[in-house]
């Protein structure tokens, strides 16, 4: 359009391209390595191994082809540090068990800074509603803070 996108543009086009991620990643496209409950389990693991010393996981489900987590870094803990942490572990115990070696992850990954208490409400209910949107029954790999 020749211009620059208004501020309700940018947030219209964020929540579209969000939804059209969740219905491909919802339909199970790509691999599903984390429903193999043994990767699911060192994941989950490496998830919850540093609550409470790194940061306080307030949230988190695994998905058969991604993952959600919700959490507060704790002081001098970054964001970037604690999910390169989860990464690196479960990936070089993935790898072992699928006998390959490599990614594991993509790359890059999607955050979204918590603005308030209704955004956290929101973004707490869709990840622990995650597998049953995506009609996953009796899913065992959610969970919350207590």
């Amino acid at each position: 359009m020749g211009r620059e996108l208004s501020v309700a543009e940018q947030q219209r086009l964020a929540a579209l391209f969000s939804e059209k991620i969740d219905a491909y990643l919802d339909a199970g496209s790509g691999e599903a390595h984390l429903a193999d409950p043994r990767i699911a389990k060192i994941t989950a693991d490496a998830l919850v191994h540093f609550d409470k010393v790194r940061y306080r996981l307030l949230a988190w489900c695994l998905m058969p082809n991604h993952v959600h987590v919700v959490f507060r870094p704790m002081q001098d803990h970054t964001l970037a540090g604690i999910v390169q942490a989860w990464k690196s572990y479960s990936a070089h115990h993935a790898n072992g068990i699928l006998g390959r070696s490599g990614e594991f992850w993509q790359r890059e990954y999607y955050d979204h800074l918590v603005r308030d208490e209704r955004d956290f409400g929101r973004i707490v209910r869709y990840v622990i509603e995650n597998p049953r949107k995506a009609k996953l029954v009796n899913w065992p790999w959610v969970g919350v803070s207590s």
